[in-house]
């Protein structure tokens, strides 16, 4: 053989390349017939993602509620304190979400016009952080679903879609939301504009003014976003009238779409987290990762998360924890990670509650810091909310989830130290559960255990460069809530 060729490929199309001179391709120059030698090197390049085909994409939503070893507690009605019925709800929401939040089917079928918008984005890559790893020198491995692909950047267009499409589909063109950090605002301005329905968005004053760029994106996508609290509702009025300075709060954005939606009759209101429809729309999250991990024989020990309102965690973790339930994975840990400036499931009472900061909505269970909670303006990192989803919070208290609140300046670090490691620039909000996986890491670099940690990375930080900068510049300050603070705010709680 005059000349040897060597190309680099896959051998087996369900490996990556492999390192070396892989394949040996001889050119037999007398007759020019091809033969191929294999050479497969010790050493095997390793895999970083895990990236699953379009046609298998989850075509059902997981449902908990049949799966949950004691019942949901019922929401309630503001006035009655009776549980609440579908047709208390039919002002706010199109019927189709309602059967959801209230379903006992297992699996729901996710419309196909929902799937073909999903599929711009999904399924969303499977990382394995083997850089992270490596400079934690840590035996654990580390796995993240990132959900930061998507066209806002976050995980929240999973349940924006399906909510623009139900309204569309009952005949609404108007649509009125809430956001803290801008991620759900922009989230329903894109779902609005693949649906021509009209979006207004209530935001967080003090989000607001630090983050420009999230509301520049509603706009770009068609929204209208205003400062909450503003002068267009009565809510933001009295609040105004109290406190001219306000930093607004996301119970309180909720009061002023609430309220507008309710006094229209041809606009509905739309939640980005907390319901149970919401957290069933983000199980496409979990379900693939569990699909992808299956397909590497990997099952978690450790699923760590951010939570707000709960719903990006919720979607990784609720297709897990039905093992845990079942007693298939019974040591399967999973920990739910809050700032210390808003410790809702760390240092709430279990308690109804209003989810708004007027008391318009129904009264759900769930920890909170009371109604009337506003978090100190110093807090960068989003998770915001003074209540949690139902759903976690019924888990939280039966001891099958875990909660851990940490500070903001060590999320901010971690950010800092996973885009040096993995290139990701996180969100401040997602920021909070690499902390904790870390710790867990950590952990195991001090135990030897070698154990798998899967991640929810909800979303990119590319328009959060400003709480960035803020945190490089020192202006970012560490702040526990005081309990003086918890107390007075728990004062008005509903009496049920």
């Amino acid at each position: 053989m005059d000349n040897e060729y060597y190309v680099y490929g896959n051998i087996d199309e369900r490996l990556v390349p492999l390192q070396g001179d892989v394949t040996k391709l001889l050119i037999d120059n007398n007759n020019k017939n091809i033969s191929y030698k294999y050479k497969r090197k010790e050493c095997i390049m390793e895999r970083n993602k895990y990236i699953l085909d379009e046609k298998e994409m989850p075509q059902y939503w997981y449902n908990i509620l049949p799966d949950l070893p004691e019942p949901l507690p019922s929401v309630l009605h503001p006035g009655t304190k009776k549980p609440i019925q579908p047709e208390d709800l039919a002002p706010l929401f199109p019927m189709e979400l309602i059967k959801q939040e209230m379903s006992t089917e297992t699996c729901i079928e996710i419309p196909e016009e929902v799937r073909v918008i999903y599929r711009l984005w999904r399924p969303t890559t499977l990382f394995r952080a083997r850089q992270l790893e490596k400079n934690l020198k840590t035996p654990a491995k580390i796995y993240y679903k990132y959900e930061g692909s998507s066209p806002p950047g976050s995980h929240k267009p999973n349940t924006a879609v399906a909510q623009a499409y139900y309204n569309k589909k009952e005949g609404i063109n108007r649509i009125t939301t809430e956001t803290g950090a801008g991620q759900w605002g922009s989230a329903l301005a894109f779902a609005g504009a693949c649906f021509d329905i009209e979006i207004k968005v209530y935001m967080v004053r003090i989000s607001f003014e630090q983050k420009p760029y999230r509301r520049v994106m509603m706009q770009v996508w068609g929204a209208d976003c205003i400062p909450s609290p503003s002068e267009q509702t009565k809510a933001g009025r009295n609040v105004l009238a109290r406190e001219p300075d306000c930093p607004g709060s996301l119970g309180l954005a909720i009061s002023e779409a609430v309220e507008e939606a309710v006094n229209r009759d041809d606009t509905h209101y739309s939640l980005g987290s907390v319901l149970n429809h919401v957290l069933l729309h983000q199980t496409v999250i979990g379900q693939e990762a569990k699909i992808m991990l299956e397909k590497i024989d990997e099952y978690p020990d450790i699923i760590i998360g951010c939570v707000g309102g709960g719903s990006n965690f919720a979607g990784m973790f609720l297709p897990f924890i039905k093992d845990k339930i079942s007693g298939l994975h019974p040591e399967l840990r999973i920990i739910n990670v809050e700032p210390n400036s808003c410790p809702t499931l760390t240092r709430g009472p279990y308690r109804y509650d209003f989810g708004d900061e007027a008391g318009m909505t129904p009264l759900l269970k769930m920890y909170t810091l009371g109604h009337g909670f506003i978090p100190p303006p110093v807090h960068a990192g989003g998770l915001r909310y003074h209540g949690m989803a139902p759903i976690i919070c019924h888990l939280l208290n039966l001891g099958l989830v875990e909660a851990r609140a940490v500070h903001q300046l060590e999320t901010f670090q971690a950010g800092v130290d996973f885009a040096r490691s993995e290139g990701i620039i996180s969100a401040p909000e997602s920021n909070h559960a690499i902390r904790v996986a870390i710790e867990e890491a950590i952990k195991c670099r001090e135990t030897g255990e070698a154990k798998t940690i899967l991640l929810a990375l909800s979303g990119h930080g590319h328009v959060d460069m400003a709480a960035y900068q803020a945190y490089f510049d020192g202006k970012l300050k560490d702040y526990k809530y005081p309990q003086d603070k918890i107390e007075k705010a728990l004062h008005d709680l509903p009496v049920v």
